[in-house]
């Protein structure tokens, strides 16, 4: 079996990252912080990045994270008590860490992209993880530009699509090459997973966040398509997952006309892409092309998101092309 061994530390870190998200929420609810882009953070967004970093460094230390956060708010004299706060968090995973050891892990997230190197969103979703919805911890492994290996747990997604109030967490992991599998978070016992392949559509999925893609464009799209049924809204990367497992058949992404020259973070996609592929479908941007990599922190090469189940893709890119 190709890359076990990242397979099994990136595994455990993540599922150590899911108890500390749950137990902020647990404990004290996700206060937010707001960052120098006016985008919000929370304790339990440093303390899984610094969690799961940890992880890689102590048994991958010459491989490069590209993550998205990095420890400069935390370290103001005024952010004392915020980065107090994050370091006994992280004591749960390692009771001797101190409050510069978890800052110098946080910022082992600020590596640049090279031959082979991971990337880690350790709360996609913030505002959803904030209201109590959705998120995603996210990470992949890039090598040569591709993507070899990806895992994303989802501790607040339901375990079986069909009973929503049923147990909840899953984590979804992939191996180029090897298929994509499931597993609830409080067990080892993955399960393949796989695209629906009824070949009728089912449903689309898309963002909660109105400015995260054009929804009128995309729910005329997927009308074109005969997807009658009222779009999934969900947070985070959890979307790829449910597309994955046949939850849903397609999620869009397309940019709205006023920012269309906006391009999407590689830790947004990563995971969720090789999940998706590995599991029968197909993802690109919204011109057909593979996403691309192997170009810095920025999927600077594509403009907008296709993932489907792989047997409307082309369909799907041909109602783009009309609207």
């Amino acid at each position: 079996m190709a890359y076990e061994h990242e397979k099994n530390v990136a595994i455990a870190a993540l599922k150590a990252a899911a108890r500390l998200c749950e137990q902020v929420r647990h404990d004290r609810g996700p206060d937010a912080m707001t960052k120098a882009d006016h985008s919000p953070v929370t304790v339990a967004d440093f303390g899984a990045q610094a969690v799961i970093c940890r992880a890689i460094a102590a048994t991958f230390r010459n491989d490069p994270v590209v993550g998205e956060e990095d420890a400069a708010l935390l370290q103001k004299p005024a952010m004392a008590e915020r980065l107090a706060q994050v370091t006994r968090y992280v004591e749960m995973v390692d009771p001797t860490a101190t409050p510069e050891q978890v800052a110098a892990w946080i910022n082992r997230g600020d590596g640049q992209p090279s031959d082979r190197f991971w990337t880690l969103d350790p709360i996609d979703g913030t505002k959803g993880y904030v209201r109590g919805d959705q998120y995603a911890i996210a990470l992949a492994l890039i090598e040569g530009g591709q993507v070899v290996l990806g895992l994303m747990a989802c501790p607040a997604l339901p375990v079986d699509p069909q009973q929503p109030e049923g147990d909840r967490g899953v984590l979804f992991l992939a191996t180029r090459g090897e298929g994509a599998q499931a597993m609830a978070l409080a067990n080892e016992h993955p399960h393949p997973i796989h695209v629906n392949a009824s070949g009728q559509p089912l449903r689309l999925i898309e963002s909660v966040e109105v400015d995260h893609g054009d929804h009128s464009r995309q729910a005329a799209i997927a009308q074109s398509l005969g997807m009658v049924e009222e779009p999934i809204r969900m947070d985070s990367q959890a979307k790829y997952g449910a597309v994955a497992r046949g939850d849903a058949d397609l999620y869009l992404r397309l940019p709205q006309p006023a920012s269309s020259d906006r391009r999407e973070n590689i830790w947004d996609h990563a995971a969720g892409a090789i999940v998706i592929e590995e599991a029968g479908g197909r993802v690109s941007d919204l011109f057909g092309q593979p996403l691309e990599f192997s170009h810095g922190s920025k999927l600077s090469q594509n403009q907008g998101i296709v993932a489907s189940n792989g047997h409307i893709h082309d369909r799907v890119l041909a109602a783009i092309r009309d609207r």
